[in-house]
């Protein structure tokens, strides 16, 4: 049950490839941290989202399709962007 999940959460994900995206993670200790970016690839275990310029403490991060599932991570697409750039 779970495997389908995962394969269901990355099959959206690939839908999206290249859009711009808002994450929202859990930091620990009661925090969370808002990006920014680009998703950049979707490979077998993990999403890599290349952040936005003004967040310069890292370029990319990567998180699993397991951290969506146990809603560690949130991911929005942003939709307004995506019509900008057509």
């Amino acid at each position: 049950m779970a495997k389908n999940a995962l394969l269901e959460i990355k099959r959206n994900l690939e839908a999206h490839v290249g859009q711009k995206i808002s994450l929202r993670a859990n930091g620990g200790r009661r925090k969370t941290i808002e990006r920014t970016g680009v998703l950049e690839g979707t490979y077998p275990s993990v999403f890599i989202v290349k952040l936005d310029q003004e967040q310069q403490t890292f370029k990319r991060v990567s998180y699993s399709y397991a951290d969506i599932l146990t809603e560690s991570v949130e991911v929005t697409i942003c939709e307004d962007q995506a019509n900008d750039a057509e």
